[in-house]
């Protein structure tokens, strides 16, 4: 069986063949299905190592779609890089280095999530990002009424607004305050829309069920916070 080290780049990819008989093949892809398909689809089933990264895992499933053997490696699992040699790091010398290791058994592999919690940890990071921009616009609108000698009463973010809305506010302020009270609107309607998502999702998992049966926990957390058990 060829052994494969693949070193991943955003744009392109550098792999590294070591096929049965000892011969060394090189090539530098794009990182796309297409390449990856063209390169790599008749080829017999292959043992393929690729490091853990933010394009490792839909690269090893579609590997693994064209029937070759994929490992997802801990890129800090030191024993992998004990052949690396001391000169300049290139992709090409860390393709042989992943070929070699993939050869030799000596990497520890990294635990890859399923469909589900990936679903899960991508929703959660959206969520994140709408709340973190809500606050950023939060922000700018209490130092655009700090700059006037106005204060709003401490609350939620969600009802922000309706505090806003008590204060007596000069015509030039209120015009600057609008776009953003525009887009604190649709970012509370977002981030409802995604709290109710994961709140089914949290009623659905029965892991979920079982650690919220724990005391406390029900009560002390809310349910974005359970989610990451999962993945």
């Amino acid at each position: 069986m060829d052994h494969i080290g693949f070193d991943l780049g955003k744009v392109n990819s550098q792999l590294c063949i070591i096929t049965a008989e000892g011969e060394l093949i090189e090539r530098r892809i794009s990182t796309s299905r297409d390449s990856l398909t063209k390169l790599l689809g008749s080829r017999p089933p292959a043992h393929i190592l690729i490091e853990a990264a933010t394009e490792s895992e839909w690269v090893a499933r579609h590997l693994e779609g064209l029937g070759h053997e994929v490992v997802v490696a801990d890129p800090n699992f030191a024993p992998m890089y004990a052949t690396r040699s001391r000169r300049v790091k290139t992709d090409k010398r860390d393709a042989r280095t992943l070929a070699e290791a993939c050869r030799l058994g000596a990497y520890r592999p990294a635990h890859r999530t399923s469909d589900q919690q990936r679903h899960i940890r991508a929703k959660l990071a959206v969520r994140e990002a709408l709340v973190r921009t809500r606050a950023k616009y939060i922000s700018l609108s209490r130092a655009l009424l700090r700059r006037d000698g106005l204060r709003i009463a401490p609350g939620t973010a969600r009802c922000f607004s309706l505090r806003l809305a008590e204060l007596s506010l000069a015509v030039e302020l209120r015009a600057e305050l609008t776009p953003l009270l525009t887009l604190l609107e649709g970012l509370n309607e977002q981030i409802k829309q995604a709290d109710e998502a994961l709140s089914q999702m949290v009623i659905k998992d029965p892991l979920i069920k079982r650690l919220t049966t724990v005391p406390g926990v029900a009560q002390s957390l809310p349910p974005a916070s359970w989610l990451p058990s999962m993945t």
